[in-house]
């Protein structure tokens, strides 16, 4: 049992970001009788971490790398972060002496006593997630908490939630590729497409790794699956839970369109009308299709029908995804710092049709080939602003494609600055980088606060809304 690999022994924490603080306390309160906590950062960009972890008596704190030394058979269990690479020495050095190691999601998944709704996917997780809350918050559930890779850790939820409650986790492969016994009682898989290749070394093992959502379903559980993409359909047959079905379109069982109204599809029966699509709030084809997963498993969940449709009447946009910012100078700002692949850039681009868009993009490389984004800039982007790692490798695509309207900024305030300038009244200013941030931030939620600082800046130095 977890327990007893914790209780009294030494355990190992690999990273100091919020899931390895998160990991660390709810080990502190299993009783661990030491808790080493390593991290490949320097000491002096870890302070408020360190400050935190020194009032732990049992906890040790090692910065500046992860020493495969750190391995002892002292160990009885290792927790690794989500954010740190999988093919460290230290991990190497654990397999050699059969040391286990474990997700932060699968050290919580065995002390919580509510019911999970699990959410993975390439993009769209974030929105869902939250939806999915939204949905079960109007229905007959109290409390319910968003967790996981949405900012609160799995583990600080173990003692938020009793059995009464239900927790909905936003879930990324880097999570889910070190579990064991972690078993959603609904597993949602939103969408795939390349992504984080960087990591785990292949596409296909990227989707491996999300695959894993299903792995432990039982005939209790219900897997919720993208009848639209063929790699996610096959997953009901690898998995034993029940499977439900969501997509622009009638499905077997599930909630699709029937027409233009989202409806649920039982087997033998006439379609039940939830709402109108055009009465959900939230904008773009792929946020349609967001509402109707996050709908079809809140509903495998045991939300009603009515709680459902007041939610997808009701909820917009989250903080970091396709937010609006402000409407200066007749221009609109709006916030996509979330949008960290291309898919995810195509689809807001998509999101607003006819729209003259001043686009801002790039930051780290994750492997990811810009090839698609390239081809979808003519038409639909009137300037392309680039700034961070990728901004040379994105230019290139871009001029391979015929696209000339690009603009090489230096930091990010350039760039902002820069897309202000290219913007006219009627144009709209899109922060969405298809890269991660960690080149010049330290998450794309702080990239997202710059981006909306700088734009609120232009309101107080004189321009008008429109």
């Amino acid at each position: 049992m977890m327990i007893d690999m914790i209780k009294g022994k030494e355990v190992l924490v690999v990273g100091m970001a919020r899931s390895g603080l998160a990991a660390v306390k709810l080990l502190s309160d299993m009783k661990a009788a030491s808790i080493i906590v390593a991290d490949s950062k320097p000491e002096t960009e870890l302070a408020e971490e360190l400050t935190l972890l020194s009032r732990n008596p049992v906890v040790t704190t090692v910065t500046g790398g992860n020493p495969a030394g750190l391995i002892t058979a002292n160990l009885s269990l290792i927790v690794k972060s989500p954010g740190v690479p999988p093919h460290v020495p230290l991990f190497t050095r654990a397999a050699e002496l059969n040391i286990p190691i474990i997700s932060e999601i699968e050290l919580a998944y065995t002390f919580l006593r509510a019911p999970l709704v699990g959410v993975t996917g390439t993009n769209g997780k974030t929105t869902t997630t939250s939806l999915i809350t939204a949905m079960l918050k109007e229905s007959r559930f109290n409390p319910v908490v968003a967790a996981g890779n949405i900012g609160n850790p799995l583990a600080s939820a173990v003692n938020q939630v009793g059995q009464g409650g239900i927790i909905v986790a936003e879930l990324s492969s880097f999570q889910l590729e070190n579990i064991v016994h972690f078993r959603p009682f609904v597993s949602l898989f939103l969408n795939f497409s390349e992504d984080h290749t960087d990591y785990h070394g292949s596409v296909d093992a990227y989707f491996r790794a999300k695959a894993r959502i299903v792995e432990n379903q039982g005939p209790g559980d219900y897997a919720v699956l993208n009848a639209s993409d063929k790699a996610i359909a096959s997953l009901a047959d690898q998995t034993r839970a029940k499977a439900l079905w969501f997509d622009l379109a009638p499905v077997e069982e599930g909630i699709g369109l029937d027409g233009d109204e989202i409806a649920l599809f039982t087997k033998g029966r006439r379609p039940t009308r939830i709402c109108d699509r055009s009465e959900v709030l939230l904008p773009g084809e792929h946020n349609l299709s967001n509402a109707i997963a996050a709908a079809t498993a809140a509903f495998a969940a045991g939300a009603d029908l009515g709680s459902i449709a007041r939610a997808l009447k009701s909820f917009k946009a989250i903080e970091h995804r396709l937010e609006q910012v402000a409407i200066i100078d007749g221009v609109e700002y709006i916030n996509d710092s979330k949008g960290t692949n291309t898919e995810a850039t195509l689809k807001a681009l998509e999101s607003f049709p006819g729209r003259p868009i001043v686009l801002i993009a790039g930051g780290i490389d994750k492997g990811g080939d810009f090839r698609d984004l390239a081809a979808a800039l003519a038409g639909t982007v009137k300037r392309l602003i680039l700034v961070g790692e990728t901004k040379e490798k994105i230019s290139f695509a871009a001029k391979e494609a015929g696209f000339k309207e690009i603009e090489m900024a230096h930091t990010f305030e350039g760039a902002v600055f820069a897309a202000r300038q290219a913007a006219n009244a009627g144009d709209l200013v899109l922060l969405s980088p298809a890269c991660a941030s960690w080149d010049m931030f330290k998450s794309y939620e702080e990239r997202g606060d710059l981006f909306k600082q700088i734009v609120l800046s232009f309101k107080s130095a004189g321009c008008s809304d429109a």
